[in-house]
This record gives structure tokens, sequence and C-alpha cells, in this order.
């Protein structure tokens, strides 16, 4: 099917993309994506913008030197539908490097989870659809080098091309399951989110894997390395895997060696990288070794209202999650996540609603939650609050965030 396509039009110039938006003025519905260079650049940035509106397939080259801030106005334009597939990178890569803004989206990847689909990925369902065969090579593909190779621009054109065609099966399909509301709800939410503030904080070293088996000394270790290769791989405008990867970063904080000699013996790190970065690698260890052992691990980020929960709270949150967990499997076979998103869940438990109308006043639960899930979910609370006040509920031991128990509590 794809050998009959024409080939895309290349937008690289002012010229070229000029006439790309007198095309979309013409259009009512128009796919979406983008490709950055994530596996080859210190901060990513995108590469290029795939548009299909009609039959026509285009591939904007952001990088080509002319201003693209018109697309902007297409994008948050009410009356044309903007078509995604797993949008949400997309959407927070375009608000953050061209504050673009969107309204009426539709994501044919949500569309596809609240169908029942068990792996809804671009590649399986377009050959579920279409018999497309997408190269998953061209997934790590360094998007911004120039000039583009022919393979980058047949697999680029496909992200969209087919996303039209998608949606149209998809719409019908989900009144018809009266599924609808869900995919308008996560479209929603999509269209208001926010691109977080980027920066480097030293403490992200927990998230190494590896890093919380790890003794005190060796965590203070890795925490030093785990700052050196941030500051190398901003100066070599490299993302901060292709300094040293997480396994190297693990093997160097339990080894620690103290000369040239153990740091060859170091399994994963290269006679290449001794010669390049050696020395500081030596010095950044023994640095950590005079610190000394770091015996609290940082606490966590809040990134979902969480992390400053009581225990009451957080025994709330987990019989919500629960209830939620059920309720999707029960009523629609989809991931809970649709039903009910996290934030609203931890509104839920912090402030406790008791009655359907309390609970239909949470800031984010929408209208077809409140109708249909509001009672439920305001029985569970009440189920609770009756707990705690027979006592007939008590706290099990001392919790960190979530209802886990507090780590840097506990004896090394």
């Amino acid at each position: 099917m794809t050998h009959d396509l024409p080939p895309p039009t290349l937008v690289q110039d002012a010229r070229g993309f000029e006439r790309l938006l007198q095309h979309l003025e013409r259009a009512h519905e128009v796919a979406v994506d983008t490709e950055a260079d994530s596996f080859f650049s210190y901060r990513e940035k995108v590469c290029l913008i795939q548009v299909t509106a009609g039959d026509e397939d285009f591939l904007v080259d952001p990088l080509a030197g002319f201003d693209i801030g018109a697309l902007g106005r297409v994008l948050a334009d009410p009356r044309k539908l903007k078509v995604f597939h797993d949008g949400e990178y997309d959407i927070l890569i375009l608000k953050r490097d061209y504050r673009f803004e969107f309204q009426n989206l539709f994501d044919t990847r949500v569309a596809a989870a609240t169908l029942g689909t068990q792996t809804p990925g671009l590649a399986t369902v377009l050959r579920d659809h279409f018999g497309i065969e997408l190269d998953k090579s061209m997934q790590r593909s360094n998007w911004s080098e120039r000039p583009l190779s022919d393979k980058q621009i047949r697999y680029a054109r496909l992200d969209t091309h087919f996303l039209l065609p998608l949606m149209r099966e998809q719409q019908p399909k989900l009144e018809a399951s009266r599924r609808a509301m869900i995919v308008e709800g996560e479209c929603r939410r999509l269209e208001q989110l926010r691109p977080p503030e980027v920066s480097f904080d030293p403490d992200d070293y927990v998230k190494v894997k590896g890093a919380r088996l790890l003794d005190p000394m060796e965590r203070q270790v890795l925490r030093e390395l785990f700052v050196l290769r941030d500051g190398l791989a901003k100066a070599a405008d490299q993302p901060p895997f292709r300094i040293m990867n997480p396994e190297t970063l693990i093997e160097l904080a339990r080894v620690q060696p103290r000369h040239r000699g153990e740091l060859a013996r170091v399994r994963g790190f290269t006679p290449k990288q001794i010669a390049r970065m050696g020395d500081l690698v030596l010095d950044t260890i023994a640095r950590a070794r005079e610190l000394g052992p770091l015996r609290r691990f940082p606490a966590p980020k809040n990134k979902d209202g969480t992390l400053d929960m009581n225990e009451e709270q957080a025994e709330l949150h987990e019989r919500l999650k629960e209830w939620r967990k059920n309720a999707a499997a029960t009523d629609f076979g989809i991931d809970s996540a649709y039903l009910l998103n996290r934030h609203v869940l931890a509104r839920l438990a912090k402030e406790r609603p008791t009655t359907a109308e309390g609970v239909a006043r949470i800031e984010g639960l929408h209208a077809w939650q409140a109708d249909r899930y509001a009672e439920a979910i305001a029985n569970v609370i009440r189920r609770f609050e009756g707990e705690v006040r027979s006592g007939s509920w008590t706290p099990r031991r001392r919790r960190g965030p979530r209802g886990r128990v507090d780590e840097s509590a506990a004896g090394d």
C-alpha cells in the first residue's frame, strides 16, 4: 500500500511553509506528529513536524531557519480537529519550544486503548488496521542530521498519513460503545498540559537503576558521578547516557577505583572513556569519599499530589485506586488511568468528600464521571471515614509518601 503513495512535500523554506498554511486553511481535520533528537542531544529539540491534511503529507523542517510560529494558529483553532497518536510528548515539546496552544484534539492511541486494544502503539495499530509495517529502526534515528535520508522520509510520513482514516474508524465505535466521553475527557486534559521546568537535580541519582541497592558510601559516590556525568554531557551536547551508561555508574560506585589500573578493570568503562575522562572520574570518586556516606535518600518529588499525604489520606488513596481498578475492568475493560486520572484521585483522597455532590465538585472530575461514579466514590470515602471514627481502622506503621515505609527512617 505505501509504495503507491505520492512522495510527501518537504517544507524547508518560508515559501513552502506559506503554501502549507494555505492548504491547512481549507482543512477541517489535520494529523500531526513530531520527531526529536533526544538520543543525540543534551536537551532534545523538535527536528521535524509531520502534518497530514486531506490526502497530502507534509514534513516541516523547523531547523531550516524560517519562522514556523504561524502553525500555532492552526493548532489552536477550535474549528479544526487535530489528530495525534500518543500525543502527550508531542504536545509538551511543541508547547515548550514554540509556546503553541491546542484546542480540539483527538488522540488515536487513547481511542484504541479505550476500545480495548491491549497494545495501542502506532506500529501495532497501523499493522492491525491497514497492514502497514513501520520500520522500528527509525525510532532512534538522528532526526537533527541533514539532509534527511529517504528511509527517514518514508518512515516520518507514515506517522500521520493513516491517522485521519484511523480516527474515522474509531469515532463510530466509540459512540456505539458509549466510550466517546472517555476519549473526550483525556483529550481535554492533553490540551491543558503545561511543560515542566527542565533543570538538573543532583538528587535524581536515585532514579538510576540499582541506586537503592547501594550502601551509604556507594550512594555518595554515585551522586557525585551523576553530577560529573551531567556536566560532561551538557558541555558535549550529548545525552548523559552516551557519556556513561547507568550500569557503568553503578559499577564505578561499587568498585570505587583509586587509580587508572583499577579503573581499567571496571566493567563497562572503556579505554576510550579512560583516556577522555579517567582522571575526572578518579578525582570525583576521591571527593565523594572525602564527603563521606550519604545516609538518607532524598525525598521523592510530588508528581501526582500524593507526596504530602498523611497516613489516613494515603490509605484512602489506596482504596480509591483499588475501586478505580475494579470499576475500569468491570465497566470498560480499559486501563484504569482513563477512568479517573491520578491527580483527581489524589484530590479525592485529600478532600474526602462524603456526598455525591461533594465528589462532583472536585477539580478535574468530568461530568460523565460524576454522573456515573460520584455516589460510588462517596461510598468508598464514607466507609473509610466510618472506620476511622469507630477506631476499627488504625495505622499499621509509620509510612512515607504513598503509604510506603519511610526508607529514610530505616537504619542503614
